[in-house]
């Protein structure tokens, strides 16, 4: 993860860089900054099937000093079913970005799991992420991917939450799920 000074947009300048991988799996996804919380959210994509490098995590990061960020903590990783079992990819993914026109919080994050599906996470207690609702799509009915040997489960990618709480979450091979939100 990167924080630039992008004051002077034609000459940026990198405040600080933080990798953590090694010792933790993954590679940095997505950002979403909550600069009304001193706050950046982090997701690790999962980049190996069947967890082969272990599985990557959601962090979140206290960027009070923007020249140190800290982790503070990591989100709950999913835990109902053994996911690295299940066949696919499991980790995280992206996050629901609060782009303009968007479902807006600092404290409700949105994310993809991949092969386990969406989670939404209260982030109140900075230091205690807590998943507050989660779906799994069912495994689709045929598969786009035309890998050898890809399993038929569901890998949930990218999503959108619009202002009225509708979630748009997509697979490449099951399609769209359109879920609606109503809060906790």
């Amino acid at each position: 993860m990167t924080i630039h000074d992008v004051s002077d947009p034609s000459s940026p300048e990198q405040v600080s860089h933080l990798n953590w991988c090694p010792p933790f799996p993954g590679g940095t996804h997505t950002a979403l900054p909550l600069p009304d919380r001193s706050l950046v959210v982090v997701a690790d994509e999962a980049t190996t099937v069947n967890c082969a490098n272990g599985v990557p995590r959601i962090w979140l990061m206290d960027v009070r000093a923007p020249a140190n960020p800290v982790p503070i903590s990591t989100f709950p990783v999913p835990s109902e079913a053994d996911f690295c079992r299940k066949g696919g990819k499991f980790g995280p993914h992206n996050l629901h970005e609060n782009r303009p026109a968007s479902f807006q919080s600092s404290d409700l994050i949105f994310a993809t799991f991949l092969n386990a599906g969406l989670r939404v996470y209260d982030i109140r207690n900075a230091y205690q992420p807590a998943e507050v609702g989660h779906y799994v799509p069912p495994a689709p009915q045929r598969l786009v991917d035309t890998r050898p040997n890809a399993p038929r489960v569901v890998q949930s990618g990218d999503l959108f939450v619009d202002r009225e709480g509708l979630i748009y979450l997509t697979d490449p091979n099951a399609g769209m799920h359109i879920l609606e939100f109503k809060g906790t």
